[in-house]
């Protein structure tokens, strides 16, 4: 199934692509392997703002985690390459939150489920999830992607 078509039958409109904050390209290619910059969470065109453990819910994390991972897919829609994912090679997710904060994974499942809910076992990937004291314009979280390509 093309992945315009699966994303259609869950429902799924992607975001438009959001420009670069700074001085770097959203995606850059080298071979058949993508690399997605980092991509800031928008619900309902809003960025997702604070900190875990503080004044963001593990379940809005989670949102957040899913709504960079509809950045990612936009991003390589953007390019040309959505239909090209081979595989979800390694989700880098990085999660603003106080010292005692531990769930950084529950958080970051939210780009990790949406990856497997759209690609299935292309979507399994490797992955960090890292708790990080602050994030460009104060975002909770953010996700970068390496993806490898079909020629």
């Amino acid at each position: 199934m093309r992945v315009h078509e699966r994303l259609e039958e869950m429902g799924v409109k992607l975001p438009k692509a959001a420009a670069p904050v700074a001085s770097y390209q959203p995606v850059v290619v080298d071979g058949h392997i993508a690399y997605v910059s980092g991509q800031l969470p928008f619900v309902d065109g809003n960025l997702v703002t604070g900190k875990l453990g503080k004044d963001v819910s593990i379940e809005r994390g989670h949102e957040a985690a899913r709504a960079c991972g509809l950045m990612i897919l936009a991003q390589l829609e953007a390019a040309g390459l959505l239909e090209r994912v081979a595989q979800f090679v390694k989700l880098g997710g990085f999660v603003a939150s106080v010292p005692e904060f531990t769930d950084q994974p529950k958080v970051i499942n939210g780009a990790s489920d949406l990856m497997y809910e759209v690609f299935g076992d292309v979507g399994k990937h490797a992955r960090s999830a890292v708790g990080v004291p602050v994030l460009p314009l104060d975002a909770a979280v953010e996700v970068d992607a390496i993806v490898a390509l079909k020629a």
